[in-house]
Formats: C-alpha cells, sequence, structure tokens
C-alpha cells in the first residue's frame, strides 16, 4: 500500500467513521484493494482518448501513485479525493507542479509546460490560449531569472501573487467533474454515511505529502 507518504506530517486522518464507509466502497468496486490505471480511467469514462489526452490521465494517474508501484492504493485513493476536494490551493499548485514536471528533475522547462499543456487542451477541450501562448505567458510572468526553467518555489510564488495567472491555471485544470462523478456516481451508500454537499464535506486533514 502507498501508506504513510499518502498523508501529510502533522495532519489529521480522516474521521474513522468516514474513512470506513469509503474502505467498504473502494474495497467492493476494486477487491484486490489496489486499482489499476485501466479502472481509473474507467471510473472517470476516459476511454477511447487520443494520444496527448491519454499522456495527461497517465500523468495524472502517476501523481496520485505515491510510492509507484504501478496502483493507486485505498490511503492513495482517499489522499486524492480530498486534493481534488478541499485541497488548499498551495496544495494544488504543488500538485499542478508535480504534472507539469513529467521528468521529475524538480524543474520545469518550456517543452515540458507546452507537453502537458497541449495533454490537457485534448482532453478538456479548446481553451482560451493555445499551449504556446500558455507556455510564454507563465514563463514570462513567473521565470523571474530568464533561465528557461521553472523550479518549484518560484513556481508556486509567482503563480499566487499573480491572480490572473492564477486563475488560468487553475481553469486548466478544472476537476470539478472528478469530483461530481466521485460523488454523485461513487460515493458511499446514502444509507451508510451522513455525506454533505461537495463544497461542505469534511473528509478530514488527508492529504499528498510532496
Amino acid at each position: 500500500m502507498g501508506n504513510n507518504e499518502s498523508i501529510a506530517g502533522g495532519q489529521k486522518a480522516v474521521p474513522a467513521k468516514e474513512t470506513y464507509v469509503w474502505y467498504k466502497k473502494f474495497m467492493r468496486e476494486y477487491p484486490s484493494g489496489l486499482q489499476t490505471l485501466h479502472e481509473f480511467k474507467t471510473l472517470l469514462g476516459l476511454q477511447g482518448l487520443n494520444q496527448k489526452a491519454n499522456q495527461h490521465v497517465d500523468q495524472v494517474y502517476n501523481t496520485f501513485d505515491m510510492n509507484k508501484d504501478g496502483f493507486i492504493d485505498f490511503l492513495e485513493f482517499i489522499a486524492a479525493i480530498n486534493l481534488v476536494v478541499r485541497g488548499k490551493m498551495e496544495q494544488k499548485l504543488k500538485w499542478y507542479f508535480k504534472l507539469y514536471d513529467a521528468d521529475g528533475n524538480g524543474s520545469i522547462d518550456k517543452k515540458e509546460l507546452l507537453n502537458i499543456f497541449m495533454a490537457v487542451q485534448a482532453l478538456n477541450g479548446q481553451q482560451t490560449l493555445s499551449p504556446e501562448e500558455f507556455t510564454n505567458l507563465v514563463f514570462h510572468k513567473i521565470d523571474k531569472n530568464n533561465d528557461g526553467e521553472l523550479t518549484l518555489e518560484e513556481f508556486i510564488n509567482g503563480t499566487e501573487e499573480d491572480q490572473d495567472l492564477l486563475a488560468i491555471v487553475s481553469k486548466s485544470f478544472d476537476f470539478s467533474s472528478v469530483q461530481k462523478i466521485i460523488y454523485n456516481g461513487n460515493q458511499p451508500d446514502t444509507e451508510e454515511v451522513f455525506f454533505k454537499p461537495c463544497d461542505k464535506v469534511d473528509l478530514g486533514k488527508v492529504g499528498i505529502k510532496w
């Protein structure tokens, strides 16, 4: 299992009752205790995608697979739900950075940013900006030392300081559809848990440790 890497240090775990209900649901869907990439795509209705869109979905799945064993276990699953539904903006920006940083070397270059945004566009449809415009805008606003690479610190600080850029980045990675699927199509049985609307749900403080 993904063990403690799926829980951010110093944060409270999801309340035991809700954790148990989600666990029962997860095990009904995935008796092995592990969700495969194919099952992840099936859950979200993401079959038959083109190559670029598939690349993006694969990258999303890989960032949720914290221990890199090729599967999403229950702790990784609940941490992903928490991030998508109620993660703070800094947590989400760290996750976006991880998506952009395709080779995992701790920095983003223009090619990586361009490729992932092309994949996002292939999945989500036409964006306001083209991939090239988006890439140039990000580097123009954030790459203060003009070295052609963005560190995590540069990315988070630069994005948080520019509300227009923050809005564009957030809109580009809008996971509201994932949220709806989780809560409408795959949420725990209503008779088993007192689930609140998405904007009020309390999943505790489980989060992904970056």
